[in-house]
């Protein structure tokens, strides 16, 4: 094996191991060498040094970055402290005991260690420890965040870059049950003191800032949590550091939160948060962590979301009740459609005595939960509907023979379920109420102008369309979302001849 025997062969000490301190600080630590270079051609005789938990490597690659360096020692151990001797190719790596270290020693002599498919040679140091300069937060904020989570391979290329920051702006994708800022606290002070949080809706994905006390927990919780989802097989987080170090917040409400400042006001007509919400909420939201029920958890989240009290049937009753409607517009097959968008509908029931009233029976208490943290507040024929769960169970159907002019409807067995087949990619696509349109299912000879001139007719203005490349989809944008909703209930399903009917769902996209 190449090089094999220059793994005994060191370089001059004096003059590399005893300036290393002395060198300024450059972020990483770095040390001069006064006479030798790692990839120097003059080799030179030492005896080699006893184990010990300081690695020394030379004879990198010049564009080697910390991050590789740091790669090596992660599958032995914890990696404590780094320094590397810039432009001299080489470099120190201390580990958490001397058993690893020696465990990484007796591995890399027998197959050697490569960086950039360059190979490089280890050995122990004469240092017992490495003494970098005890201000250089940025190294050991990015070494305590790499030791934390010990998987060799593990992508800390962000962590050295961002590791002054102590923001992570997260993104939540498949948001099928509604996450809440509570959520996300309960979630991150896993990983140390949750200071501020910021909540937003950009591009129509649910986002949030949120800055912790210490850069280092940003660090932990990226790593522990990027790409994980907090409920079963949905609501997967996406992790990134800010570039903020610091969160401006002016409101205490559900959209943000400063934890240092109680007594900031909720502001902007934003209901600050019910104080028996947040206490059930905090019994109940773990899930992420594997310790509860992920629908209770949810059942918390979409009683926060929609300023719902937290009754003892709360996470049990797929019915939903909606009130506020517009009596004179609404229709079991209304209903159906829009609530169909976020499960499959089983009844509608339009209450007899109480026209602007209904009882809609979701097939679980899941898609009750969506539906409501979704459609609570919107606008359905010109009023802002309310939609709340219902301590109903299940809908009555008429008794036979007795007419409640149609106002009950069973869609138990409809062919328009989005959800019946299991695993299906509509799972994937659940997006709340936008202005923009997707449509699916379009015949190959209908053209722009046609579909525009179907959705103006639905009483809408028209503001944007694009074809998708194969023009079976596409987007269109309504001037608000009340139009959009509205055309969506008359046209999804909407028969474009030959037997092909249009699928519209909202988007996450604009145009």
């Amino acid at each position: 094996m190449d090089g094999i025997g220059d793994v005994a062969v060191g370089v001059k000490r004096g003059s590399d191991e005893l300036s290393m301190y002395n060198s300024p600080n450059t972020g990483m630590s770095s040390i001069s060498d006064g006479t030798s270079n790692g990839s120097d051609s003059k080799k030179l005789r030492v005896e080699e040094a006893p184990p010990s938990r300081v690695i020394h490597i030379r004879k990198l690659p010049n564009e080697a970055s910390e991050t590789e360096v740091i790669a090596l020692g992660l599958p032995f151990g914890k990696v404590t402290n780094i320094l590397t001797l810039k432009g001299k190719n080489q470099a120190f790596l201390e580990m958490g005991t001397e058993e690893a270290a020696i465990t990484m020693v007796n591995y890399y002599n027998t197959v050697t260690p490569h960086v950039r498919n360059v190979p490089v040679f280890i050995q122990y140091s004469n240092h017992k420890e490495l003494k970098t300069d005890a201000g250089n937060q940025r190294t050991q904020a990015v070494l305590q965040a790499v030791s934390a989570v010990q998987s060799p391979g593990s992508d800390v290329q962000e962590i050295l870059a961002a590791a002054s920051s102590p923001v992570l702006r997260i993104i939540i994708d498949n948001m099928f049950y509604p996450v809440t800022l509570d959520v996300l606290q309960q979630i991150f002070s896993k990983f140390g003191t949750v200071m501020k949080i910021i909540t937003f809706t950009k591009n129509n994905q649910f986002q949030a800032l949120l800055q912790f006390s210490d850069p280092v927990n940003a660090q932990q919780a990226k790593l522990a949590l990027d790409g994980q989802n907090i409920y079963n097989s949905c609501c997967t987080l996406r992790i990134d550091f800010s570039k903020l170090v610091n969160l401006n917040v002016k409101y205490n409400n559900d959209k943000s939160r400063d934890y240092t400042r109680p007594e900031l006001p909720a502001g902007d007509g934003q209901p600050s948060i019910d104080p028996s919400v947040a206490a059930a909420f905090s019994k109940d939201s773990n899930s992420l962590l594997g310790a509860l029920n992920p629908l209770s958890a949810a059942a918390a989240a979409a009683a926060a979301a929609g300023r719902v009290a937290l009754a003892g049937q709360a996470g049990s009753s797929g019915v939903l009740l909606v009130s506020n409607l517009n009596e004179e517009m609404v229709t079991p097959q209304s209903l159906f459609t829009l609530f169909g968008v976020y499960g499959d509908v089983q009844r509608v029931k339009i209450l007899y005595n109480k026209k602007d009233s209904a009882l809609i029976q979701m097939s679980d208490s899941n898609q009750a939960q969506l539906a409501m943290s979704h459609l609570n507040g919107q606008k359905m024929y010109g009023k802002i509907i309310r939609v709340t769960l219902s301590k109903h169970q299940t809908v009555a159907l008429p008794r036979d023979g007795l007419d409640d002019q149609g106002l009950t409807k069973d869609y138990a067995n409809s062919p328009l379920h989005r959800f019946k087949k299991p695993g299906s990619k509509n799972f994937q696509n659940i997006f709340p109420p936008s202005a923009t349109l997707h449509l699916s299912n379009i015949p190959q000879d209908v053209t722009e102008e046609d579909l525009r001139l179907l959705f103006s007719n639905a009483g809408g203005t028209v503001k944007a369309f694009k074809f998708f490349q194969d023009r079976k989809m596409a987007l269109i944008q309504m001037s608000t979302v009340e139009e959009a909703i509205q055309a969506l209930i008359d046209l999804h399903n909407y028969n474009m001849g030959g037997n092909q009917h249009l699928r519209v769902s909202f988007s996450k996209s604009t145009i």
